[in-house]
């Protein structure tokens, strides 16, 4: 069994801690060091690694405090020279590879988003046997999936919701072009539900809501409603 513990999730600070139970991994880094430290109970050296998708500070804030930490960052050629940082405990990664980190198998996967070269994972438990799709900061995604057991899946907006904040300016239209460029909505997270392999499915995990554009109760009503499944708000 995988637990997920949701540090923070939205466009002030993102950061994911999962754990099989063998192996501790962090998924992004975009609040303080010490809201991970008190969120992980400070127990940072049972983390056996970071995985940052995108340069955006609301996910790579706090890097360079955890390598200096002794934590392995893990992230792509294009984020880490966005970043401009080097070091020893920063580990490239691209879509090609298949990488191990603790009793986790990590593969990347590309993502749609206005950054220099994002990336989703697969994670798949060599401990518990479990797979882990991880989907963020990406408008639509291009691959499928068999046998899934936890997704954990951006849920930005619903379209009626944006179009009614551009309606009666709460948001600019500028903003709304860079919103659907860049972003899940409802309506594609239940499209990629409905093409995706869900029998296995223990939990769905609806992440980055946005402030203005979202509705928490009525996302978690409708995913459940058209999965059957167990569905989290982080």
């Amino acid at each position: 069994m995988i637990k997920i513990n949701p540090l923070a999730s939205g466009s002030s600070g993102n950061c994911y801690h999962i754990t099989d139970g063998s192996s501790g991994l962090l998924i992004e880094a975009g609040v303080s060091i010490s809201k991970i430290k008190e969120g992980l109970n400070y127990r940072l050296t049972e983390v056996d690694g970071c995985l940052i998708s995108h340069e955006h500070g609301d996910h790579s804030g706090a890097i360079n405090k955890l390598w200096k930490n002794g934590t392995e960052v893990y992230m792509t050629k294009g984020t880490k020279q966005e970043l401009e940082v080097e070091n020893h405990r920063i580990n490239e990664i691209n879509i090609h590879g298949h990488y191990n980190i603790g009793s986790w198998v990590m593969r990347p996967l590309k993502a749609e988003h206005d950054a220099a070269e994002p990336v989703n994972f697969l994670l798949w438990s060599k401990a518990t046997g479990d797979k882990l799709v991880y989907l963020t900061d990406t408008y639509y995604t291009r691959y499928k999936f068999h046998e899934l057991d936890y997704i954990m899946i951006e849920c930005n907006y619903a379209k009626d919701i944006l179009d009614e904040n551009v309606k009666v300016g709460r948001v600019p239209a500028v903003q709304k072009n860079r919103v659907i460029q860049s972003h899940f909505s409802l309506e594609n997270v239940k499209e990629f539900l409905k093409v995706n392999d869900l029998e296995a499915v223990k939990e769905i995990w609806l992440l980055h809501l946005s402030d203005d554009n979202s509705d928490e109760s009525r996302f978690k009503k409708e995913i459940q409603k058209l999965t059957g499944k167990p569905v989290k708000i982080a």
